[in-house]
């Protein structure tokens, strides 16, 4: 097979079929596998070793930063593309500072995919306008995010922390151990200087890592 060989990794099935579908119809793009979770993404990778990963960040259990971290630990060459519905500045620094090239919000239009795309499975890095435009908004008034003080394993051990799941399954979904996560979750209400943990739920809905929906913490 000749062309960009893609994987793609959502949790919603009627996503990835029109992302193949539009991602399809430009010649030599072929998508060879689809994911679900962050799992199933680092082992789908080692089998096909696509030459460009699309990835969410909003998987369930270990999320999306996550498996950036995890396949480019891997594969240092891996190139992986975010696509989000975070449209945040300090979310999209986290994906590349986890090792993504390339960073497109779902609120973009198709074409802005297409040719990030392009851009990132022929090496470039890429990014949607409206993030470029919160990232440069915040560089220019000076503005400094918390979530710049924590690294992309401790990000994503918050979002988990906050979406609800227990220290215990955090430990089984990333393969560590208890005691590890513990320390984490003590280093993240350090650096935030978060009081409780139901504050740590409130700053990570602020920081855009969890939404709320009907009352309730949602991914």
């Amino acid at each position: 097979m000749t062309g960009l060989s893609i994987m793609l990794v959502d949790d919603h099935p009627v996503v990835r079929e029109g992302y193949r579908r539009l991602l399809e119809r430009n010649p030599g793009f072929h998508v060879v596998c689809e994911a679900e979770t962050a799992a199933d993404a680092y082992r789908l990778y080692r089998e096909h070793d696509p030459d460009l990963v699309v990835m969410d960040l909003s998987l369930p259990g270990a999320g999306g930063l996550e498996a950036v971290r995890h396949i480019r630990q891997w594969d240092k060459a891996a190139r992986i593309l975010v696509f989000t519905m975070h449209e945040g500045a300090a979310f999209a620094l986290k994906a590349f500072e986890a090792g993504a090239a390339g960073y497109v919000t779902k609120s973009s239009a198709p074409q802005e995919l297409v040719r990030a795309v392009e851009v990132v499975g022929g090496g470039g890095r890429a990014l949607s306008d409206d993030v470029a435009q919160e990232i440069a908004a915040e560089r220019l008034s000076g503005r400094r995010s918390p979530l710049d003080d924590l690294g992309p394993r401790e990000t994503e051990i918050l979002r988990m922390l906050a979406s609800g799941l227990a220290a215990e399954q955090i430990a089984e979904q990333l393969h560590l151990s208890l005691k590890t996560v513990q320390n984490y979750h003590y280093q993240i209400k350090s650096k935030l200087e978060a009081r409780t943990d139901a504050h740590l739920v409130w700053l990570a809905v602020g920081f855009g890592l969890v939404r709320m929906t009907g009352g309730e913490v949602g991914r």
